[in-house]
C-alpha cells in the first residue's frame, strides 16, 4: 500500500503538474472512437484540469460535447486540457476559482450557460485529501476543509445548475472505493465520499419525476496527479487490486460517457465501480 506523505498541519495537498508525472497518465486511448453520443451537449466538469476530470472532459469532447472545466490553481494543466478538447474540434471554457464559495459556484454555472449556450451534463468531481494515520491527527480545520471542498460544492453547484437542466439531462458525481470499504489513512476523505453516495441516491429520487438522472462513478486506485502529491512511495500503488495494478484515467472516462448518454437512459441513483476488480457491496 502506498505510504502517505507527512504534511505539516493544514498544508493543502496540491496535485502536481500532470505532464511531470512518470509515467504520464493516459487520458484517452488512441483507439477510442467517438460516435456522437454527446453531440452538441454542454458539460460542466469540476476538477476538470487533470486526472479523472481531464479524461472525462476529453472523452466528452470526442463524443461531440463542448466543455467548461472548473479548476482551482493549476493554470498549466487547465490550458493543456483546453488544448486537448479543442483538438477534438470542440469548445472549452476555463473557469478558475474556489468551489468552497457559494457565489463562485453560482457564477461558474452562469458563465458556462452564457458562453456555451446551455448546460446538459454536470460532473461533480473536484476533491482533495490529507492522509493521516490516526483520528487524533485530524484537527477541526482539516475536517472543515475536507468537507467544504469534497461535498459542500456538490450541493451548491448542483443547486445553481438545476435552473438550466431539463428532461433528459444528467448529473454525475465522483465518489470513491473508500466510501464502500473505508480507508485507515483517509478517514475524513472517505467520509465525504460516503456522503456523496448518499447525496447521489437521494437526489436521484428527488429529480426522477423531472427525468433528470443522477448517477456516479466510484473509482479505485487511479494514476492521477493527486497520488504522487499525496504519497511518498507509489511504487506499489494499486498492486493490491485483483488486476494487480493501478488504473489509468482513460479506463475511467468511458464510464462517465455511458452515464451522460442515452445508453444509460433507464439508470439513476447508481454507481459504476472502476476499481480493478475489488468486490463492492451496496
Amino acid at each position: 500500500m502506498a505510504k502517505p506523505k507527512k504534511f505539516p498541519e493544514q498544508q493543502q495537498t496540491q496535485p502536481g503538474k500532470e505532464s511531470k508525472m512518470h509515467p504520464e497518465p493516459e487520458v484517452i486511448r488512441q483507439n477510442y472512437k467517438g460516435s456522437d453520443k454527446l453531440k452538441d451537449k454542454v458539460a460542466l466538469i469540476t476538477g476538470g484540469d487533470s486526472g479523472i476530470g481531464r479524461s472525462v472532459a476529453v472523452h466528452f469532447a470526442r463524443e461531440g460535447a463542448d466543455v467548461a472545466i472548473v479548476y482551482l490553481f493549476e493554470d498549466g494543466d487547465a490550458k493543456r486540457t483546453q488544448q486537448m478538447i479543442e483538438a477534438e474540434g470542440r469548445t472549452c471554457l476555463l473557469i478558475k476559482g474556489d468551489l468552497k464559495e457559494e457565489q463562485f459556484c453560482q457564477g461558474a454555472v452562469q458563465k458556462c450557460v452564457k458562453h456555451l449556450k446551455g448546460l446538459h451534463i454536470l460532473v461533480n468531481n473536484a476533491a482533495m485529501q490529507f492522509p493521516k494515520d490516526s483520528l487524533e491527527a485530524i484537527d477541526v480545520k482539516q475536517l472543515h476543509q475536507t468537507f467544504e471542498t469534497n461535498i459542500y460544492p456538490y450541493f451548491m453547484i448542483t443547486q445553481a445548475a438545476l435552473e438550466h437542466l431539463t428532461s433528459g439531462d444528467t448529473i454525475i458525481n465522483t465518489s470513491s472505493v473508500t466510501a464502500y470499504r473505508g480507508s485507515d489513512h483517509l478517514l475524513d476523505y472517505s467520509s465525504t465520499k460516503g456522503a456523496i453516495v448518499s447525496f447521489t441516491r437521494s437526489l436521484s429520487q428527488m429529480l426522477a419525476k423531472k427525468n433528470i438522472r443522477v448517477n456516479g462513478v466510484a473509482p479505485g486506485p487511479i494514476w492521477t496527479p493527486l497520488i504522487p502529491a499525496t504519497f511518498d512511495d507509489v511504487s506499489d500503488f494499486g498492486q493490491d487490486t485483483p488486476l494487480g495494478r493501478a488504473g489509468q484515467p482513460s479506463e475511467v472516462g468511458p464510464a462517465y460517457v455511458f452515464l451522460a448518454s442515452e445508453d444509460s437512459s433507464y439508470i439513476t441513483g447508481q454507481f459504476i465501480h472502476v476499481n480493478g476488480g475489488e468486490m463492492i457491496g451496496a
